[in-house]
């Protein structure tokens, strides 16, 4: 399983205060979008020169939801079931994601690509699999990859510079994740991932505008 990506020389970190002009709902698909299952706690594998896409959720509407942003991205998708029994949704094995394994991996170990900053589709489909409320919206968590512990720190960093400053949480336990709070943080991160889909649990807690 993997995980890499490359990092610009210069960059200018957005002020947290300072909104969006852009969602998810208005920028162009693209296979990169992808890379937002691996900042949380999906899995890339590599066959040959070609590479897969997957992740685990615990809801039927996540995969659902999942599956069809993926095929927004110009790929094939299927949900199966994990041997846990949980939906899984997986991308076809094609030659398109094998740049995006190289950048998310480093030997057979994920990384976070240095310099990284998730867009809109990468923060909206990271929510869509590994996001949750807290405390009736007053918070919102984005998972991280229990598995992948060194991809923490540098995940929360690259929250920072979407400027949606987080707080990383449970880094010893099951469930670490990049917490956000504060409305006007909130109020970015709604702004960037867009509405909920219609299917999500009503108490998901989903941040909004």
């Amino acid at each position: 399983m993997s995980a890499l990506v490359t990092e610009p020389k210069c960059l200018t970190v957005p002020s947290v205060g300072q909104l969006s002009f852009f969602s998810a709902e208005s920028v162009p698909p693209a296979v990169t979008d992808l890379s937002g299952l691996l900042a949380g706690t999906g899995q890339v594998v590599t066959a040959n020169s070609a590479a897969r896409v997957s992740v685990v959720v615990a809801q039927s509407w996540r995969a659902r939801a999942i599956a069809g942003f993926v095929e927004e991205c110009g790929l094939a998708a299927e949900i199966v079931q994990s041997q846990e029994g949980h939906p899984l949704v997986r991308t076809e094995t094609v030659l398109d994601l094998a740049p995006l394994a190289s950048q998310w991996t480093k030997g057979a170990v994920k990384s976070v690509p240095h310099g990284w900053v998730p867009g809109p589709r990468e923060l909206r489909i990271w929510a869509l699999a590994d996001g949750y409320g807290e405390n009736d919206g007053e918070r919102f968590v984005l998972g991280l990859d229990p598995h992948a512990p060194e991809t923490h720190t540098p995940l929360s960093l690259a929250l920072i510079r979407a400027g949606i400053a987080p707080t990383l949480i449970g880094t010893r336990g099951s469930s670490p994740g990049l917490r956000i709070t504060g409305r006007r943080r909130l109020t970015r991160l709604a702004e960037n991932i867009g509405s909920p889909p219609a299917a999500a649990d009503p108490d998901l807690g989903w941040p909004r505008f």
